[in-house]
């Protein structure tokens, strides 16, 4: 069976992809088991010393158990496989390392779909996915209200035509 990371981090942009994976395995017929991935930064020197490793490893398992509630709500209101790992580092080169130690096949990751200079600054995280894993990632785009006036008399800056 095919197993799916998905990076999640509280956001809606994150729940975004978690929909995406939910709808291909209930419309398309795929079968996978999806792993929910969250990433926390490593603690500062100053958050070590004041408060011992232990201390600050517990609160960040604590912290990203909160921030992947909702994915889980979603995953397992639909009734499919999935697991989570939580772990420390730079995000995009600790995802790479998930999805080698979980064994998956695909990576799924929400982004704003921003373009230009915007997007170089927002979707960093998706970028360095895009160029760093060792399997496909799918970037799915947030459903953004005023796409749906895209073209409709604006230019890509957001000024008329």
């Amino acid at each position: 069976m095919l197993r799916i990371l998905i990076a999640v981090d509280g956001s809606e942009l994150a729940l975004d992809a978690v929909r995406h994976g939910l709808e291909l395995m209930r419309r398309g017929g795929l079968r996978a088991t999806l792993v929910l991935g969250h990433v926390q930064e490593e603690a500062s020197f100053i958050e070590l010393a004041t408060q011992g490793a232990d201390a600050v490893a517990e609160a960040s398992v604590a912290a990203g158990r909160h921030l992947m509630a909702s994915a889980v709500a979603l995953v397992e209101a639909a009734g499919v496989p999935y697991e989570t790992e939580i772990a420390l580092g730079p995000v995009a080169a600790t995802l790479v390392d998930m999805v080698e130690n979980c064994g998956c096949d695909a990576l799924f990751i929400g982004a704003r779909g921003l373009g230009g200079l915007r997007g170089a600054w927002l979707g960093s995280v998706s970028q360095a996915l895009v160029h760093q894993s060792p399997v496909p990632v799918t970037v799915v785009k947030h459903a953004d209200p005023d796409d749906d006036n895209e073209g409709a008399g604006e230019d890509e800056d957001g000024g008329e035509d």
